[in-house]
């Protein structure tokens, strides 16, 4: 993504296909959807909990200052009652 590139935003290395998208506002950061990153790391040889656990401490608990991706988990279930 251009806007990411322009931004200076930081990016988390192997994890393209996961990126989701950018934040709006001051401080553009990118969004990676944090289920992807997992079947990524499953698909090179990772069990599901040993891609969490590496993610948890590896990646999500990196804050490497304002330009820090931010990791979403998306709700694929309905939540409100409307």
């Amino acid at each position: 993504m251009e806007i990411l590139e322009e931004e200076e935003c930081l990016t988390a290395d192997g994890f393209d296909d996961a990126l989701v998208g950018c934040t709006y506002g001051a401080n553009v950061v990118a969004v990676y959807d944090i289920n992807k990153m997992v079947e990524i790391l499953m698909k090179e040889g990772l069990d599901n909990d040993d891609a969490v656990e590496f993610l948890e401490y590896n990646v999500v608990g990196a804050h490497l200052g304002e330009k820090t991706p931010l990791y979403v988990s998306f709700v694929t279930e309905k939540v409100h009652n409307d």
